[in-house]
């Protein structure tokens, strides 16, 4: 199925607005976001049944929906928020020794940055954000770029598999079998993943991944997951303490007694997981998000003109899914979201990645040609203006 506007009256999107910032929080369909008001409604007619009794009955059978589709075991998936809560729950516990290094990339996501940073300079290692020049030419290239950060002192690898800000994804399955060889932790960010591309961590062979729910799978806000083997699960110390530590009544894994409950919380956006597999499945959201990922394609060439702006990689299926950035010249990337939301009632990112700035947008089921036009129409008023945005060549991006 295309997308089309008889997908968007699935969704609960304000229709005054276009939407091109999927990325950011996803969006969640009626028949999930129902089900997520059903769960609700349950907890607050009797929420003893809801959370003490039946809460880890509920969580199992939402985990073991979502390790089939995700292709692991339910025992090594456990839920949080966000997969910077994930994060900050491995890195708290790497127990690492000052001048051990946890290599990475310029690419990665700010959260992750500042969570690596803080932990790393806490125990006097070293967060090496090995520089990947842009524009990507090649898998190869990228590879041999990546391991030029390598050395005796690195304990452990953390990438993205689809990064934020330049929207590109990346060989994951190929660092983490180098990674393996020398004996390497591997840590992926996943977020961007679960219903954006087809994940299969029986393959991919990541120590530990985190990805979100709430983006691509659109489940409601504030549902992920980090998936870790077991044979590393009781090394994980838990990020707060509360009754599953020492549990009085424990459920066989120390790994969902410690991150699973961390006092009283509405876990209804977890167990929405089974609707929006089923409300995926439903719709041939393979075939959705195949029509989306063309029309990512499609257009770009037509933004980048306008833009003179240069790829970030080549336009194939090996980088990019559902989503596009390109770097723009703007003194106020701020004031140009604004407008672009204010007047022109487009939502879109422009972000800030280091000295860089990137426009990104990402496409779902409901959006169409006629969303992009708007964009397109848009861009061109403002560069008529030459005060938000400019036109400029970016083979040097800095």
């Amino acid at each position: 199925m295309p997308a089309s506007n008889s997908l968007r009256s699935l969704f609960l999107i304000d229709p005054s607005i276009t939407y091109l910032n999927f990325g950011s929080y996803g969006a969640c369909p009626k028949p999930v976001f129902e089900d997520y008001q059903n769960w609700q409604l349950e907890l607050e007619k009797e929420a003893v049944q809801f959370i003490s009794v039946n809460g880890a009955k509920n969580l199992l059978k939402s985990r073991e929906a979502l390790a089939a589709y995700i292709h692991c075991n339910a025992e090594e998936l456990v839920y949080t928020p966000n997969p910077t809560f994930a994060i900050n729950i491995i890195a708290k516990n790497m127990k690492l020794q000052p001048g051990d290094e946890i290599l990475s990339t310029n690419l990665e996501y700010g959260a992750m940055d500042r969570t690596w940073n803080y932990y790393c300079r806490s125990y006097g290692a070293v967060y090496r954000r090995q520089e990947i020049s842009l524009p990507v030419e090649s898998k190869e290239k990228f590879i041999q770029e990546f391991w030029k950060g390598y050395s005796s002192k690195t304990k452990a690898i953390f990438i993205s598999q689809i990064t934020s800000s330049t929207a590109m994804k990346l060989p994951v399955m190929e660092i983490c079998e180098k990674a393996k060889e020398l004996g390497l932790l591997t840590i992926v960010d996943g977020a961007h993943v679960p219903g954006h591309m087809p994940l299969d961590l029986s393959n991919l062979k990541a120590d530990i991944f985190t990805g979100a729910c709430h983006k691509w799978m659109m489940t409601p806000k504030g549902s992920s997951f980090l998936y870790v083997k077991k044979a590393l699960q009781d090394a994980l110390d838990p990020l707060i303490i509360s009754w599953g530590y020492e549990s009085d009544q424990p459920s066989g894994s120390r790994f969902h007694d410690y991150h699973q409950f961390n006092g009283t919380r509405d876990f209804s956006a977890y167990l929405t997981i089974p609707k929006a597999i089923e409300f995926m499945k439903d719709h041939n959201w393979n075939d959705v998000s195949a029509s989306c990922r063309k029309m990512v394609r499609d257009n770009a060439t037509r933004f980048s003109q306008l833009l003179q702006s240069n790829f970030l990689c080549p336009l194939t299926e090996e980088f990019l899914g559902q989503m596009l950035s390109l770097p723009i010249v703007t003194d106020a990337p701020e004031q140009l979201y604004r407008t672009l939301f204010e007047k022109y009632h487009i939502e879109i990112p422009i972000m800030r990645h280091g000295k860089n700035v990137f426009i990104r947008y990402s496409i779902n089921g409901f959006n169409t040609k006629s969303d992009l036009d708007a964009l397109y129409d848009a861009l061109k008023d403002i560069l008529k203006s030459g005060k938000l945005l400019k036109v400029g060549t970016h083979a040097q991006l800095v």
